[in-house]
């Protein structure tokens, strides 16, 4: 098992400065689950345990291209369901299923020079006209249990989330903000030039051709494919109960 996430303990003082707590981080780095978390009764166990390992206020850095959608949507709820305070801090990218993590945050905090990027779900099928139509249908389902998240976190319209995902939305820090991805920039008193690059201009843009990390990742391992191939798209959309809450 390669475990992309890192837990590391800080003290830090309270507000008062009078007394010390000790302060919870969970880095999330790269690619969210380089192995599919289907199937896998393993993987998301350990980093429930681990989530589970102590209690209080958790703070998440995020910088990562996204993903596995189901790891991501099993975190979400583990994060959603949390008793402590859960703030997200993105100081460089949350896209695809990394940003739907981020979604669970109380507080979503992000770097004035990071991104965030949402997008449609994608696969990949194998069959006849049949497979490929329960693909569409698993795709939309998958779809509505993401804008799920983001409706939760952003207020906006269902018809507005999806656009925005239909088109690949890059947003810089402010564009986050301004749509409710976030709620606040990170500021740091040792760093004046993170500060004042908040200034820049808010902006979002879309680019069809850029690819997706794990679907990169996914036709450079196609030689390893194994054969799992009767596993039915059927029984893919059964195990999708994503992001319900």
């Amino acid at each position: 098992m390669k475990k992309f996430w890192n837990w590391k303990n800080k003290i830090v003082q309270n507000q008062d400065e009078t007394s010390e707590k000790q302060e919870r981080i969970l880095f999330l780095n790269g690619t969210i689950a380089e192995e599919s978390w289907f199937d896998d009764d393993v993987t998301p166990k350990i980093f429930k345990e681990e989530l589970l390992a102590d209690s209080g206020d958790i703070t998440i850095w995020i910088n990562s291209p996204g993903g596995d959608c189901i790891a991501a949507a099993q975190i979400y709820n583990m994060l959603m369901e949390y008793k402590g305070q859960v703030t997200v801090k993105i100081d460089g990218l949350a896209a695809s299923a990394a940003s739907v993590i981020a979604m669970a945050g109380s507080k979503v905090l992000v770097s004035p020079v990071s991104m965030l990027m949402i997008h449609n779900p994608a696969t990949i099928a194998f069959g006849d006209k049949a497979e490929f139509q329960k693909a569409i249908a698993m795709l939309s389902e998958v779809k509505e249990s993401i804008i799920n998240a983001y409706e939760i976190k952003t207020g906006l319209p269902r018809v507005k989330l999806a656009h925005l995902m239909d088109a690949e939305s890059w947003m810089n820090a402010n564009k986050a903000i301004e749509l409710g991805f976030a709620g606040g920039i990170l500021t740091d008193s040792d760093s004046k030039q993170m500060h004042d690059a908040a200034s820049m201009g808010s902006y979002s843009f879309s680019r069809r051709q850029v690819t997706n990390a794990l679907l990169n990742k996914a036709i450079a391992k196609k030689s390893r494919i194994k054969t799992e191939s009767h596993i039915s798209v059927a029984s893919l959309q059964q195990r999708l109960s994503l992001l319900t809450h």
